[in-house]
């Protein structure tokens, strides 16, 4: 079981620095390249890395037992990380539309040998840390792949997008790609931030689940009465 924890860690561990590492290019290459795409992509790719490096945290902090300091234990740091993350993906998304959506009514012609080159990159970097992390028994490591998977097809659409405006003048589609992509990433990000506070006030985790519950407990044998039925999650799990 030990080595089990270990060697997940490990693979979140590389996956965090692969696209921390990466992020970093992604944000430099954008203002070179001067593409709103590639922008709204390291804006992902940041919410990305933090949610990694939370698994990654909360995988060691997870070998942690409750004690009188925290008497359910520390799962709770989950919520706290999606939390954290959900604001930065906002902060970030709200700022990419602010340079994108100008750019929709004043198209600017992006560096497109850049992007394709980033794009290409962008590929193998997060193909590589999809393949770290697969075959994985946590459920941090089965969400995270699918994030990474998420990442490898934003950057084989930057990469077409890129080949395109190679052979046609439509600077306009490198703004209404990243404004797509950041829609998409608002829609998203809003919708885990309410789950999120849902289970900070304690409520039922799971649509219908209050009424799955209480059919089965009346369907026990000498069950005459059910009183005051709590439902409610430590961390979504």
């Amino acid at each position: 079981m030990t080595h089990n924890h270990s060697n997940s860690s490990n693979k979140i561990g590389w996956a965090f620095l692969l696209n921390f590492s990466f992020t970093i290019i992604e944000f430099i290459g954008g203002w070179l390249t001067n593409s709103t795409a590639i922008m709204a992509d390291a804006v992902h790719d940041l919410g990305d890395s933090i949610s990694i490096g939370s698994a990654w945290c909360l995988n060691k902090l997870g070998e942690r037992e409750a004690d009188e300091n925290f008497t359910y234990g520390y799962k709770r740091l989950s919520l706290l990380g999606a939390f954290i993350n959900g604001a930065v993906l906002i902060l970030g998304s709200i700022w990419v539309l602010s340079e994108a959506i100008p750019r929709v009514l004043d198209p600017v012609v992006p560096n497109t040998e850049g992007m394709i080159l980033l794009a290409i990159l962008g590929v193998a970097v997060n193909g590589f840390a999809v393949y770290k992390l697969q075959g994985g028994n946590t459920l941090n490591e089965r969400v995270l792949n699918w994030h990474l998977l998420e990442d490898v097809l934003g950057w084989v659409a930057v990469l077409i997008i890129a080949i395109v405006m190679q052979f046609v003048d439509w600077p306009i589609l490198d703004p209404l790609l990243s404004i797509g992509f950041t829609l998409f990433i608002l829609f998203n990000v809003i919708r885990n931030l309410l789950a999120t506070l849902k289970l900070f006030l304690q409520g039922v985790p799971e649509k219908n689940l209050y009424k799955q519950v209480l059919d089965e407990l009346r369907s026990v044998d000498r069950v005459e009465y059910i009183h005051d039925l709590k439902i409610w999650s430590l961390d979504g799990e």
